[in-house]
């Protein structure tokens, strides 16, 4: 059987997030050398350090940044598919700021880390789920993407606006150092509670989209279009809102605000093997994936001081989407 040309790359992509992780459980301030690491694996005996520093750290923040990754990019592409626009990104309904204000939110009223987690991902979806049934209001006989882009527009501005009150009114030298940080998105404090808490919504959240990726192809040519080849085209829509929001909200409410990554994985994805979403979902989730690990590798080791990987993602996300825009405009002259 000869595979085509997108499997080879899909293939291709998952043994380098492989190679990626081994990399990653080995790498950090503490090296640990790679007899150690293969003793430990194996399940003999190795110094207590390295088994806490494999199983208690490293793998729940490699798994945190492969999910969260692999979230964000497969969400992008879905949005940017259903909304026929290239420059949507997954918290374009809102998801991202209102999950921001429940964090923040939490942390002002000194909850435990799970409640915090768990307003977090309460309005993460409380905010999409408003955007939607305004949109739904708004939209009357007109064409309910453009309401939904402008409404959730809308919601991100509110709800950044009650973050910033927060910000305002919160303790500047306890809780607003918190907040702040959080803000800033990092993967320094995720552990194995914070993996079995999200993975579920996420594995949901990627395994619906997957599975109407190919309705995906027919919503590229527009509503009426998909319309005449049977497409119920308001389910679809819900069916993706909800699954983007479950994976969005869930990825925020453990590893914070992280941008980009939702935004320019997708079209580096398209690169590779085209706009056909039966390949353009597994691409961008195996590229976000590996791509988030890397920055994260980068965020814990090119400096003394840990640096939120927020920050990564946008000093390194702004120029790669500008190098995408003039790669596009000589595309199409």
């Amino acid at each position: 059987m000869i595979l085509k040309r997108e499997n080879k790359i899909n293939i291709i992509l998952g043994v380098l997030l492989c190679i990626l992780i081994v990399i990653s459980l080995v790498l950090g301030k503490y090296n640990i050398p790679w007899d150690m690491f293969l003793k430990a694996i194996a399940g003999k005996e190795v110094p207590e350090t390295i088994n806490t520093v494999i199983f208690n750290i490293r793998i729940p923040r490699i798994m945190g940044a492969v999910l969260i990754g692999a979230s964000l990019s497969t969400a992008g592409a879905a949005y940017q598919g259903m909304f026929k626009n290239p420059m949507v990104s997954p918290d374009i309904l809102g998801a991202s700021s209102g999950a921001a204000f429940g964090a923040a939110l939490g942390i002002l009223f000194s909850f435990n880390i799970v409640a915090i987690q768990m307003l977090s991902f309460v309005f993460g979806v409380l905010a999409v789920c408003l955007t939607y049934v305004l949109s739904l209001k708004v939209s009357k006989n007109t064409d309910i993407t453009i309401v939904l882009i402008l409404i959730g527009i809308l919601i991100s501005t509110l709800f950044s606006s009650f973050v910033s009150l927060i910000k305002f009114i919160a303790d500047p030298y306890g809780k607003l150092p918190d907040i702040t940080f959080w803000l800033m998105g990092s993967l320094a404090s995720i552990n194995n509670k914070d993996i079995y808490i999200a993975i579920i919504p996420i594995i949901i959240g990627i395994s619906t989209l997957l599975c109407v990726k190919w309705k995906l192809n027919l919503m590229c040519f527009g509503e009426e279009e998909a319309k005449s080849m049977g497409i119920n085209t308001g389910r679809l829509r819900a069916i993706v809102i909800i699954a983007s929001t479950l994976v969005v909200a869930s990825s925020v409410s453990i590893g914070g605000v992280i941008g980009w990554n939702g935004l320019v994985i997708p079209h580096f994805a398209r690169m590779l093997v085209g706009a056909n979403y039966k390949y353009l979902l597994t691409t961008s989730m195996l590229l976000g994936g590996g791509y988030l690990l890397l920055i994260d590798n980068l965020a814990r080791n090119i400096s003394s001081t840990e640096i939120p990987i927020g920050i990564l993602t946008s000093l390194i996300g702004v120029p790669c989407f500008i190098y995408l825009m003039m790669k596009a405009k000589r595309e199409w002259v």
